[in-house]
């Protein structure tokens, strides 16, 4: 999993019939490593909104979280992050 920030919709006109229904967002890596900075495209099943900050699952455990292994879908927004914690 990973953490990002969801930045902007993504509106589109035409798709794979398997993506009908399902609202797709532009998010942006947040997480620290190497990704941070890189900008995805993740379908958002939770209702989150710009400007959140969001957990987000990807690969196989994104299609699962939709029910369908065969979906072309590889990041899905599983979470809405309150706040930070700090571990010790």
């Amino acid at each position: 999993m990973i953490t990002a920030r969801l930045t902007d919709h993504i509106w589109s006109t035409r798709k794979a019939e398997s993506l009908n229904g399902l609202k797709l967002m532009q998010a942006e890596i947040i997480g620290g490593g190497t990704d941070t900075g890189k900008k995805i495209i993740v379908v958002d099943i939770i209702s989150a909104g710009i400007g959140d900050r969001v957990v987000v699952t990807t690969g196989s455990s994104a299609r699962r979280m939709l029910g369908d292994d065969n979906m072309p879908v590889d990041a899905v927004v599983v979470g809405i992050i309150d706040e930070d914690c700090e571990f010790e």
